[in-house]
């Protein structure tokens, strides 16, 4: 047994360098390699999640500037319309006044037509009573006339 634990011994001698190699290759790759690709990769995921956040807050952003786009567009409509309205309404009533001088014309016209046709009627009448009695007047006096003037009926 002792030549077993000889060959142990032996063994762990001869590995000590191998240990001791290992260990300081250890250290080595953490000092050299995993600290500094463990601090890329952290700075790598803060700039990652940093840019998320950032986008998120662009994309929030923007659809706060759309609302209020959206917002003032419907404002801008409305003031249009009403501008519209207002337009109409005053067209309408112009329109209105327009209507009423007319008919107020027309009613004049019409009126002073009717004055004037009262007005011939009453002269017409006039003339036709003078006329008439002018007429009455001639056929008493040819009625009454003595009956030697008086032609023959046949016409000689």
């Amino acid at each position: 047994m002792d030549e077993i634990l000889g060959q142990l011994g032996g063994l762990l001698l001869g590995s000590v360098p191998t240990v001791i190699f290992m260990v300081l290759l250890y250290g080595l790759y953490t000092v050299l390699v995993h600290k500094p690709l463990v601090k890329v990769l952290a700075e790598r995921h803060s700039r990652t999640e940093g840019a998320v956040e950032r986008a998120r807050a662009d994309i929030a952003a923007a659809e706060s500037r759309t609302a209020e786009y959206q917002q003032r567009l419907r404002e801008a409509r409305a003031a249009l319309f009403k501008h519209q309205e207002a337009r109409r309404q005053k067209a309408l009533q112009a329109r209105g006044g327009v209507v009423a001088q007319a008919r107020a014309k027309a009613h004049a016209q019409v009126e002073k037509a009717k004055a004037e046709i009262e007005k011939d009627r009453l002269a017409a009448q006039a003339g036709l009573k003078a006329e008439s009695g002018r007429l009455a007047s001639e056929i008493i006096r040819l009625v009454l006339r003595p009956a030697s003037v008086q032609a023959p009926a046949g016409g000689e």
